[in-house]
This record gives structure tokens, sequence and C-alpha cells, in this order.
């Protein structure tokens, strides 16, 4: 299950998801909102995204995962909308009988999404100053203000 949405990140829940007898490894990834970034103080983030698209290639993307790696289940589930410092913005979950493919597979995840899926991060400072910056290197372009 891929899945962008403006709420709470229900963890729990999602761990529940992937309870399965046959697996001896669940990995999680959880990506925090961080209060700085390239030596600036960050007040908020606010994520935004292309529906359709993003969607689209989140999905194609847990579908290249579950073929690549030999997993069981994976989830991702990515915020859009206002966040907090220290609130969960993107998490990743993969689980499998044994470590190594839940870690390969989690990690491919976590990365293809940021480099693939249509989410755009603006970040506002302390200082007031508001910037669209991309969510990592090399993603592509980042929308332009208004």
């Amino acid at each position: 299950m891929f899945k962008i949405q403006d709420s709470e990140i229900d963890l729990a829940s999602l761990r529940a998801e992937m309870a399965d007898p046959t697996c001896g490894a669940l990995v999680i990834f959880e990506g925090l909102v961080r209060n700085h970034h390239e030596g600036r103080d960050v007040e908020q983030l606010h994520y935004t995204h292309h529906p359709v698209l993003a969607t689209k290639e989140g999905q194609r993307i847990l579908a290249e995962t579950m073929e690549k790696f030999p997993i069981t289940k994976a989830i991702a589930i990515h915020r859009v909308g206002t966040l907090a410092i220290g609130d969960c913005a993107v998490v990743t979950l993969t689980s499998s009988p044994h470590r190594e493919a839940a870690f390969d597979a989690n990690r491919f995840l976590i990365d293809s999404i940021k480099a693939r899926v249509p989410i755009w991060k603006q970040e506002t400072y302390t200082t007031g100053e508001v910037e669209w910056t991309s969510p990592c290197p090399n993603c592509g372009p980042v929308p332009h203000q208004h």
C-alpha cells in the first residue's frame, strides 16, 4: 500500500497491518521534520504534491520493491500539508522472513520515493523566510513561488 495523506501517520496501526507469522524481520523507517537545513534554522515544513501522478508513481515504486526483493509486505505513507518540527513526514515499512531483504527493500523504497514521487517541500525558517527545496538532491525541479 502506498498512500499520501494530510493527517498524522498512525504507526501503530501500520505496524499491526504488517504482522505476519512467516516474517522474522520488520524494518520501519520514519522520516521526521528536523529543525535545521543546510545551516539554517527551520520552523516548519509544508509539503505539496501532484495528487494523481504522486499516487501512481508511489504505487509503481511499491510494486517494483515487491518484485525486486524477497519480501512479504511493504507499506509507504507520505504526509502533505504543514508539518511541525518532530512530525513524521514519511514512513516506510518492509517485512520478510530474513532481515537483509527487509533492510535492502526499505532503503530502496524510501530512496525511490524521495527521488521519483512528485512531492515538494517548502521550508519556513525562523527568520520568516520561506523557500521551496527539493526533498532530495537530483529529484528534479521544485515548483516556483508565486
